[in-house]
């Protein structure tokens, strides 16, 4: 592990911190170093002493993350309190911190009036990741909604990216490598609380009947074919249920791996793997992983 040679910092950088606890999986090694910034201008220091010279990661709530058995080479950021913030404009524009989760976006733009972004009760995920992904539930996407977001370079250089910048493709962007996003706005519109909130239950409720939410998971796995769904082929291949190590296909929905209870990293991908080889074998489909795995196998 390389030496960090970055002087004072106001947040909280520790070496060698097991990742395990921070993502969904509860599986995956060590981070080299955990940065955990007091605020922007902390960060902004950080990354400017770093000088470009380490590879940096963001992680938020772990959701979409294969954290693999060999740990994250560099520093990882995690975002807290300073970046979980949210607030409505009368414009009906959310100006939401890198850190806050889909379902604090959504439920104060519900508290507030503001209609269009209820899609992200059902994202997993932080501001910041899903700007990252374009992530998307029930028909909508970021690339729906986000007018710009405000990045960190890895350089420390802060910029305001505006939406149509980032190249949006379904789960991709262009955004550049070990860019912290710390900001974004989403343009909402006029709408009526009780009705926000109706639809948000109807999100919540779809999610919970469908998939398997109470397990160690990571979300969707693959991304889905431009004429099918992920998880059709994958059941039409035989993959419900399928096991390696600790890790198993879900039952509840094909789309979604599961940790069992022991499983590693490396059974996790090695499942995910088996399932895109049975399902190519069989319809010819070439599936792409739409879980993010990061880290030293």
């Amino acid at each position: 592990m390389r030496p960090l040679a970055v002087g004072q910092v106001r947040g909280k950088l520790t070496p060698n911190v097991p990742l395990a606890p921070y993502v969904w999986f509860k599986t995956g090694g060590k981070a080299d170093w955990l940065f955990e910034p007091a605020d922007l201008e902390d960060l902004q220091e950080f990354l400017s002493r770093l000088d470009g010279e380490m590879p940096v990661m963001a992680l938020g709530l772990g959701s979409n993350l294969i954290v693999r058995d060999g740990g994250v080479p560099g520093v990882v950021i995690r975002l807290g309190k300073a970046f979980a913030t949210v607030e409505a404009r009368r414009d009906k524009v959310l100006e939401c911190g890198g850190g806050a989760s889909g379902i604090l976006v959504s439920s104060k733009a519900r508290d507030a009036g503001v209609a269009g972004v209820e899609f992200l009760r059902g994202i997993p995920g932080t501001v910041g990741g899903f700007v990252r992904m374009n992530g998307g539930a029930y028909g909508r996407e970021v690339s729906d909604v986000l007018i710009d977001c405000d990045v960190i370079l890895p350089t420390g250089e802060f910029v305001t990216l505006p939406a149509r910048d980032l190249d949006y493709s379904y789960r991709h962007s262009n955004l550049p490598e070990g860019a912290v996003v710390v900001a974004a706005r989403f343009q909402g519109r006029e709408g009526v609380p009780a009705e926000i909130g109706e639809e948000m239950d109807k999100i919540a409720a779809a999610r919970e009947a469908s998939q398997p939410l109470r397990t160690k998971t990571g979300g969707s796995t693959f991304k889905n074919p431009p004429d099918g769904k992920a998880w059709t082929l994958v059941d039409e291949a035989g993959c419900r249920g399928l096991t390696v190590g600790g890790a198993q296909v879900s039952e509840k929905h094909t789309n979604f791996l599961i940790n069992t209870g022991d499983a590693t990293s490396a059974d996790i991908e090695g499942l995910g793997e088996e399932v895109r080889r049975r399902v190519y074998a069989k319809s010819g489909v070439t599936l792409e992983w739409e879980i993010q795995r990061v880290g030293r196998p």
